[in-house]
């Protein structure tokens, strides 16, 4: 019997061959260069004949006075992500269902889920000319109002409001059609009881539809807590300027900058080391969260 199954499950393992073949060539491979983060790099000397110079570039980084700032911006601006994120596409889920005419709910689903599929490229265009201060179309609806022009991507004031803002009109769709998933798992008989009982639809909501959307809402707020040092570098690295380095910088275009524009490949990749531990760290912990709370496994 056991060879039975032996024949039966061998063709099954052979399937995983390239799978674990491409995991191991473009995952586990190039974490080699993290030694990199322990050397003074030079490119034409190679990984193994470059001087070993222990933990000088993580002295080298702590010391620069833009760290502590860019640490702050990424931070600050993936937890206000985080929260957005977990906010609107509830409250859209909430409202969406209670549209009766299905054509019209489909219709909307639709519209919000296809920024989704747009790149930061493509978005990045059209926001600096909707968001332009002399000639973008929402400045001009603030002029129409009284209110002066306001430079979004240019002022430091306001560029972690647009980032965060636009990054939930481009995704909101998506954690949209999760939540309404749970919705529809919510058995209708506790409507039906709950109408028989003269409840009105706020009391429906309150007592019934987040209840049973609790468990998706404690999983996926668990789980993004592994996102607090990812701020998103597609986008910042398309809608910023040296102007708002202040308040936009985040970790990862500080090692663009340091490693692809400056060639200092050892700081940068000590930087990112550094955010790899962290980052494990938090997604540890968040799935451990996530087991706990909401009884999440990941096999």
């Amino acid at each position: 019997m056991k060879g039975r199954n032996w024949r039966i499950q061998l063709p099954l393992h052979l399937m995983l061959i390239p799978g674990l073949a491409a995991i191991i060539i473009f995952s586990y491979y190039p974490m080699a260069g993290a030694a990199i983060a322990f050397q003074k790099y030079i490119p034409t000397k190679g990984l193994f004949h470059s001087k070993w110079i222990g933990l000088d570039n993580f002295r080298y980084v702590m010391e620069l006075p833009d760290f502590y700032q860019v640490l702050w911006n990424t931070v600050y601006i993936a937890i206000m992500k985080i929260i957005a994120g977990l906010i609107i596409p509830i409250v859209v889920a909430l409202l969406l269902n209670e549209v009766r005419k299905e054509a019209m709910k489909r219709f909307m689903q639709t519209l919000i889920y296809l920024p989704h599929f747009l790149s930061w490229v493509i978005l990045s265009g059209i926001l600096i000319d909707v968001l332009s201060p002399k000639t973008g179309i929402v400045n001009a609806g603030l002029q129409s109002l009284g209110i002066e022009p306001i430079f979004f991507l240019g002022d430091n004031r306001w560029f972690p409001f647009t980032l965060v803002i636009s990054n939930e009109w481009k995704e909101f769709g998506f954690s949209t059609i999760v939540y309404l998933a749970a919705i529809l798992g919510i058995n209708p008989a506790l409507y039906e009881a709950a109408r028989v009982d003269g409840a009105g639809r706020w009391k429906q909501t309150l007592h019934i539809t987040l209840p049973g959307m609790a468990p998706i809402i404690v999983l996926l707020a668990t789980l993004s807590i592994g996102n607090v040092l990812n701020a998103g570098f597609d986008q910042v690295f398309n809608l910023y300027s040296p102007i708002v380095y202040q308040s936009g910088d985040i970790i990862d275009t500080f090692v663009y900058r340091i490693g692809m524009v400056d060639a200092q490949y050892g700081v940068a990749t000590a930087v990112g080391l550094f955010k790899s531990l962290v980052s494990l760290i938090l997604i540890s912990t968040s799935y451990f969260l996530a087991y706990r709370f909401a009884n999440y496994r990941i096999f």
